[in-house]
């Protein structure tokens, strides 16, 4: 370090505090880069890459301009990289020897307060994860642009706390320097963009204040830990943070992150987009932050029907008042973002044209208020209470600023006219002056009488009197004073010129200083409304999501829903809401749903494409719409309260943690069976296919017998396993129902319709058919389920004519010839027995010994029955 020069030594001595982080090093009117930073920067913003110092000791470097760096450190954060800010904090005039930098301040993935890469509906969270190394984890998170913090204590396994996180989607994850290393590539296996880490957690001073509603000390130690790492590398105020809020996840109704992804909540799950989602179904908001409210409620639905009941109730109301709600909706529009308008109020990047957006949108309050009172409703009306239309900031902000203000703070002509008294004598200085000077040399002539007088200026003088050689014994003033002499004539100034002057030069410089000193006193007086204005963007953030609820209700012909206290499920002529809008044109084909405390477990075969698993899913999204509030799409619905959503449904290995389709099927289920409760839904969609058949049978049919006797959960379990439906028998509350299709002149035609009772068949060689397989494969195909269905267990391959080949082990022609495949659930047998059961060989013994001529007809019915039935 010693052999590098005072300007390097700084930087390295900097750079040491960031090593995770890439140092943008403020050197003039540059952002400068150097050493590794340098080289992976030219790559990833794609800019030149040079070097400086010495031939022989050459230091790799890259620079962008500093007005320009927004988009870069964009680019950056976007890949999940860190930047620190690097500037100088010193006058390079009156530094002694290298001016004096500190980084101010530190932007992550989960700290960037605005850029190209933020979507207005989405939170940008920051999470930390505390290991208490009891069975507890305690969970916090942050969106430090609209202020929001919360704070829970999980206990279990750390799937229950990933649970979590990938509900709120964080993109950064603050943990202690010792989390476990293996946990630590869990989370960045999962999506994590960026891990940091922080020590500290006891309360500071900084922020004691936003921890007073929260009580449990473990819940503490989580929330200060973020604290810590928020305010050590903002460096500036965050005053717009909310006091930090505790909540219980057994308040809300949980959904694992695969049933989240299974039922496409709020991104699809092969294109990993909005539209597709339940999500994009629902948005009708109008506002940036009713659209993030609104994924909020989707992502934790709740299980307090009081909660739920006034929710569905103001729905209704606003069903109920077209007029006024299409009104609302028009008020909401000019709503900008009051949240984040906060946000950066508090964090000092707020501009002008921020500002009116503000006053703009406190400007509609008053509105939105007359249309809620209009709405003779006591629930409406404690809604209208909560809207405070801020009428000091309004009067404040319509005082202040020019309705068209420029992009930056630093150029002027922003404040308006009569705001500020001094500032208006600057701008009268700087917009009449040359008015002023030709009075002033009129009223000069009059005065001295000397026509010829003139006012004029130069950069080096100023403004000047000029009077001529031949005139000046006419000029007997004694307020003029002598400036400059010239060969045929002299120059003076008077007390008035010369006060006028300093304005009038002075003018615009100072205009525009005064601008901005007025223009961060704005902003504190801004700054102390931050709280209300929190506040009532909550207010119409649920007003928006509401009236959204509503809109949609009434569009898609939604009904209310009914919760029932016995736990049944009545829905008639239920529908899959994101499918109904898909197809659009198209006919849906509806559903009813039954299920009680006789019909538990419903068991569904069908071919595939016929629309299990659409008919799986649309019962729970079902569930989900109506405990967030909304309407359901039904003509009829009763329902139970969920407290939790299980699915398995799709197969898709998991690659990233390298397990097979099985594995992941064998894992959901798991987590089904430990944790549902007889209040819960569980979705399984063809639970064992990823194994044998025997295996997959033995294991499906444990499943259902398993929930059916221990849990007694809501459950719909579909199959192509038809073997299972004789379950039906055996188990009381297991009820068979199918998804119909028929065959038409060779061709499946799918019905889409739930009918009772088992499928008769599986159709699987026409789906073959409709995704346009090979002739010569589908005709082989039936040749061979022919052959099967008559009780051929191995088929001979085909030779031949055909261009397909299908190859297969053949195996001695002595173990081909007349193998008959006596039963399904054949068992292992010593090779002496191979290809019966000793149940079966048992009953052919007995056969054998019967003398068939000497029985009676009823004789040999009773025979074969009883020799059925041991087969049984």
């Amino acid at each position: 370090m010693a052999a590098n020069t005072p300007m390097m030594q700084q930087y390295l001595k900097i750079k040491a505090e960031y090593q995770d982080a890439f140092l943008f090093f403020r050197l003039g009117d540059f952002y400068e880069m150097f050493f590794e930073d340098a080289v992976s920067a030219s790559q990833e913003l794609e800019i030149t890459l040079t070097s400086r110092g010495g031939s022989e000791d050459r230091i790799p470097m890259c620079g962008i301009p500093y007005h320009s760096a927004a988009s870069y450190i964009d680019v950056l954060i976007e890949r999940g990289y860190k930047v620190a800010i690097c500037e100088q904090t010193e006058d390079p005039k009156q530094a002694k020897g290298v001016v004096r930098r500190e980084v101010v301040q530190l932007i992550t993935p989960g700290t960037k307060m605005d850029g190209k890469g933020m979507d207005e509906k989405e939170n940008n969270y920051i999470a930390s994860i505390t290991d208490f190394f009891d069975g507890t984890f305690g969970f916090v998170y942050a969106d430090l642009t609209t202020g929001e913090c919360k704070v829970t204590i999980t206990n279990g396994s750390f799937d229950s706390m990933f649970n979590e996180l990938a509900i709120v989607g964080a993109k950064e994850v603050v943990l202690a320097a010792n989390f476990q290393e293996d946990r630590q590539k869990q989370l960045k296996d999962r999506g994590v963009s960026a891990l940091s880490f922080e020590d500290q957690i006891d309360v500071n001073d900084q922020f004691a204040n936003l921890l007073t509603k929260v009580q449990n000390q473990k819940s503490i130690k989580t929330a200060s830990r973020l604290m810590h790492y928020l305010f050590r590398t903002q460096k500036r105020s965050l005053d717009h943070l909310q006091n930090v809020q505790s909540y219980e996840t057994d308040h809300y109704m949980k959904l694992d992150y695969y049933s989240k992804l299974n039922l496409e909540l709020t991104e699809t799950i092969r294109g990993k987009g909005k539209k597709g989602s339940l999500l994009w179904l629902l948005d009708e908001t109008k506002t940036a932050m009713g659209g993030r409210m609104l994924k909020q409620w989707i992502d934790r639905p709740l299980i307090d029907r009081t909660q739920i009941g006034h929710r569905s109730n103001l729905v209704e109301t606003l069903i109920g008042h077209y007029f006024e709600r299409q009104d609302l909706r028009e008020r909401l529009k000019e709503v900008y973002d009051l949240e984040r308008l906060a946000g950066r109020v508090a964090f000092g990047n707020v501009n002008a044209r921020d500002l009116i957006q503000l006053k703009r949108s406190l400007q509609q309050l008053p509105h939105i208020r007359d249309i809620i009172e209009s709405i003779e409703n006591e629930d409406m009306a404690s809604l209208s209470e909560e809207i405070d239309p801020c009428e000091g900031l309004t009067d404040l902000l319509e005082t202040s600023l020019v309705d068209h203000p420029p992009l930056s703070i630093k150029e002027g002509n922003f404040i308006q006219d009569g705001f500020h008294a001094e500032l208006d004598t600057y701008r009268d200085a700087s917009r009449n002056g040359k008015t002023w000077i030709a009075t002033l040399e009129r009223e000069e002539r009059e005065k001295t009488g000397i026509k010829s007088l003139k006012i004029g200026y130069n950069r080096v003088f100023g403004y000047y009197i000029e009077v001529t050689r031949a005139n000046l014994q006419n000029l007997d003033d004694t307020r003029y004073e002598r400036k400059q002499t010239l060969s045929n004539a002299e120059r003076f100034i008077t007390p008035e010129l010369k006060e006028k002057e300093a304005l009038i030069l002075q003018a615009e410089e100072n205009s525009i200083r005064l601008e901005y000193d007025l223009f961060m006193g704005i902003r504190e007086r801004v700054k102390e409304f931050i709280p209300r204005l929190q506040a009532l963007a909550k207010t119409v953030s649920e007003l928006d999501v509401l009236q959204c609820f509503a809109t949609i209700s009434e569009e898609r012909h939604y009904v209310k829903p009914i919760f029932s206290e016995e736990r049944k499920i009545v829905l008639k002529n239920g529908r899959h809401p994101v499918v109904e809008k898909v197809l659009q044109s198209q006919e849906y084909v509806p559903n009813d749903c039954f299920m009680d405390a006789e019909r538990e477990v419903l068991l569904i075969t069908g071919p595939n494409m016929s629309g299990k698993s659409t008919y799986m899913r649309q019962i729970a999204l079902t569930s989900i719409m109506a405990q967030i509030g909304c309407y359901v799409p039904a003509d009829e619905a009763e329902l139970p309260i969920f407290d939790k959503v299980f699915t398995r449904i799709g197969a898709a290995d998991d690659l990233i943690s390298g397990q097979s389709t099985f594995m992941v099927e064998m894992l959901e289920a798991r987590n089904a069976i430990t944790n549902a409760t007889a209040d819960s839904l569980i979705l399984f969609d063809e639970i064992g296919r990823g194994t044998s058949t025997y295996d997959g049978m033995a294991l499906a049919q444990a499943i259902i017998e398993y929930i059916h006797g221990e849990i007694g959960a809501k459950t719909l379990f579909s199959t192509h396993y038809h073997e299972l439906t004789v379950l039906a028998e055996e188990l009381p509350k297991l009820k068979n129902i199918h998804v119909s299709a028929v065959e038409q002149n060779g061709h499946v035609v799918f019905l889409h319709k739930i009918k009772e009772g088992p499928a008769d068949k599986s159709y699987g060689i026409h789906v073959a058919k409709l995704a346009q397989l090979p002739e010569a494969l589908i005709n082989r195909a039936n040749v061979i389920l022919s052959q099967l269905e008559q009780g051929n267990s191995l088929v001979v391959p085909q030779a031949a004519s055909s261009e397909i080949v299908y190859e297969t082990n053949i195996q001695h022609k002595q173990e081909e010839e007349n193998e008959a495949q006596l039963s399904f659930f054949e068992q292992a047998l010593p090779p002496e027995e191979k290809g019966s059961s000793s149940k079966e060989i048992k009953v052919l013994e007995d056969l054998k010994k019967v003398e068939i001529l000497d029985m009676t007809p009823l004789d040999a019915l009773n025979m074969l029955y009883k020799l059925q039935k041991k087969l049984k």
